[in-house]
């Protein structure tokens, strides 16, 4: 029952900040301010907060601990997808005014997404258990991946949601002045700004693949893992708009990403063996997250520099 109300409640929250931001915040195309970004960017670090209390006060403190681990471990690893955003909206010459109306949609689409993947993963690891070794050993790879291969490449023919909608709808020329879709000597088509959102849900549901048996490693109860996913995600946007101008400075948050994909990883690989606490990987996270962070702040520009 309290479960039951809390699910409630995150749908309320997640509707409302939804209705708000779309009928008020998004009502005209515009550029997002750092003002506009800092605000909005606090205020899901607050409602996310806030809902983590309340997971608390009715669950207990083990709940709270794994949605707080959960979201930041999700937070942490969403920043990468910040880079890939980068790249898309620069390969396809997006003008900024129409980014942040590209960013809401492809929200929408990655929560639908995250779901059905979280509800297929719980799944496979009830009837499987074995599922978590490789899961584990998916994370590690991935993490060294991370470090030895860390470039980002935009294909713009090759995500596999662009290919299915070329074949049932022709590309226009243009931005179409910010709509996704329209009508050209009678015959609809998509504009490159649809074509920019198919490429953004394509390569989530790639980032999904790595942040999501992440959370796996803290829980598997699926309240906790897809809220503490979804809160992380809604404030991606967001985050995009304000760090985006001084990613150049985040050089070493990479490295930091790949320990912790390690780290999640090898705790998966060895839950039945050496079971790792939640205190002991919140802290180990946070240290790396604030480790790679000041380093990145104190090193970075004189690196950048030689």
């Amino acid at each position: 029952m309290i479960t039951f109300a809390l699910w409630g409640g995150f749908l309320f929250i997640i509707l409302f900040s939804l209705l708000l931001d779309f009928g008020v915040f998004q009502r005209k195309n515009h550029v997002v301010s750092l003002k506009e970004a800092l605000i909005h960017t606090g205020y899901w670090v607050f409602i996310s907060l806030a809902f983590n209390a309340l997971i608390y006060f009715y669950l207990g403190s083990e709940a709270a601990l794994q949605f707080f681990t959960g979201y930041l471990v999700e937070k942490s690893l969403s920043v990468d997808n910040l880079f890939v955003f980068l790249l898309i909206f620069t390969a396809f010459k997006v003008p900024a005014i129409y980014q942040h109306k590209i960013l809401f949609w492809g929200i929408l689409g990655a929560i639908f997404f995250r779901f059905t993947l979280i509800v297929i993963g719980i799944e496979l690891i009830t009837q499987f258990h074995w599922i978590l070794y490789l899961l584990g050993a998916f994370l590690l790879f991935t993490g060294i991946k991370l470090v030895t291969k860390p470039e980002h490449k935009i294909r713009k023919e090759k995500s596999f949601l662009v290919a299915g909608f070329k074949k049932i709808f022709p590309v226009a020329h243009g931005d179409g002045k910010g709509k996704f879709f329209i009508t050209e000597r009678g015959q609809r088509k998509m504009t490159i700004l649809f074509l920019v959102l198919l490429t953004i849900e394509s390569t989530d549901i790639i980032f999904a693949l790595d942040s999501i048996p992440a959370i796996f490693a803290i829980t598997t109860d699926p309240f906790i893992v897809y809220t503490s996913n979804v809160f992380a995600v809604l404030g991606l946007r967001e985050l995009y708009f304000l760090l985006h101008r001084s990613m150049e400075k985040l050089r070493f948050f990479r490295y930091g990403l790949a320990l912790i994909l390690c780290f999640v990883g090898a705790k998966l690989a060895l839950a039945d063996i050496y079971p790792i606490s939640l205190i002991v990987s919140l802290s180990v996270i946070l240290s790396i997250l604030f480790g790679t962070a000041l380093l990145s702040l104190t090193w970075g520009k004189r690196w950048s520099v030689r």
